[in-house]
């Protein structure tokens, strides 16, 4: 039986994770982060490694040459090896963006972004999976893009990944709600995290702080987000279907509605998630800016199961029939 590329890089990538995991009595995505580095760069870079392990490695790494995958299937093989390691002790807030979800979203940039080309942020990276979707489905747009994570790992991992996919994306290491010395953005992409944000101080430097206690994350990220896009400007949000049924709901929805113009929002079927409070969508927002009017009406929909071949092809039919209705 033949094996697919994604499976025999995912294979090699696996077991020599295990090794390096072993040797260096280090968690498996530390090992991971370490073998990424050691094909990225064609040598083994640990040097307090046994010879005997070296030869092993050396000799797993010489059956995957990178030049012989595509950016899509080193992306793939990258990502299960990560969620592999994601099972073992994994925090809530570090799920990856599912393939399908990411997919969707590189298709709605494509559609809503006209420019050749553009520049993208992802303020929450974590691995850079859903960024590196984006890309490689707009691989004939010019992108510059930048990635922010705050966690130290997961921020190693989206380098090794970039790399390995030859994607020359800008990395901070940084809370990205401290300020940010990046350029603004034409696009923003972002699986928001959820959750309250522990830093009081630093929040009083948002409109959405909460009035008491702390404030959501989630609501943060999205004014900074909109700080950093250029006037008329897109973002494209993984949201909680909840966003707008707590307490703190009122000012997001006034910020939202002096900064940017809803575009739509695509509610995510509830078959891709263990239980009903999980389930998320995707938030299209535009920067207010010279020339942007709001859509007719915003593209409100219920997306089918995605692996529903014959339904996601009428839903995305009818998502080409309002954008061409809507953005003359």
């Amino acid at each position: 039986m033949k094996i697919s590329p994604v499976e025999q890089l995912f294979t090699v990538l696996n077991e020599t994770a295990l090794v390096l995991q072993e040797e260096l009595s280090c968690t498996y995505l530390e090992a991971l982060a370490e073998t990424g580095e050691n094909l990225f760069h064609n040598s083994i870079l640990q040097e307090e490694l046994s010879e005997l392990t070296v030869k092993r490695l050396q000799k797993q790494y010489e059956e995957v040459p990178l030049a012989k995958f595509s950016k899509e299937e080193l992306r793939k093989a990258f990502q299960l090896v990560i969620l592999k390691g994601m099972k073992e002790n994994v925090q809530p807030n570090h799920q990856m963006t599912p393939d399908a979800v990411g997919m969707l979203v590189a298709y709605l940039v494509g559609k809503f972004v006209k420019a050749s080309s553009f520049k993208i942020l992802d303020p929450a990276v974590g691995t850079g999976n859903l960024l590196t979707t984006v890309l490689n489905q707009l691989s004939d747009k010019q992108i510059e893009s930048i990635g922010i994570e705050v966690d130290d790992l997961l921020i190693k991992l989206a380098y090794i990944n970039a790399n390995l996919q030859e994607h020359p994306i800008e990395l901070f290491n940084q809370d990205s709600l401290e300020p940010l010395f990046v350029a603004p953005s034409d696009v923003v992409v972002s699986d928001l995290p959820v959750g309250y944000y522990p830093n009081d101080v630093r929040a009083e430097d948002y409109e959405l702080k909460a009035d008491k206690g702390h404030s959501f994350a989630h609501h943060l990220f999205i004014e900074q987000s909109v700080r950093h896009t250029k006037p008329s400007g897109y973002l494209f949000f993984v949201i909680p279907n909840g966003l707008f049924e707590s307490e703190q709901a009122g000012k997001l929805r006034e910020f939202l509605k002096n900064h940017v113009i809803v575009q739509g929002i695509l509610q995510l079927p509830q078959s891709m998630f263990k239980n009903k409070n999980a389930a998320k969508s995707i938030f299209i927002l535009q920067k207010k800016g010279e020339g942007v009017e709001a859509p007719k009406e915003a593209l409100l929909a219920n997306l089918p199961s995605l692996s529903n071949a014959l339904e996601m092809d009428k839903m995305l039919r009818k998502i080409d029939k309002w954008h061409s209705d809507n953005k003359k």
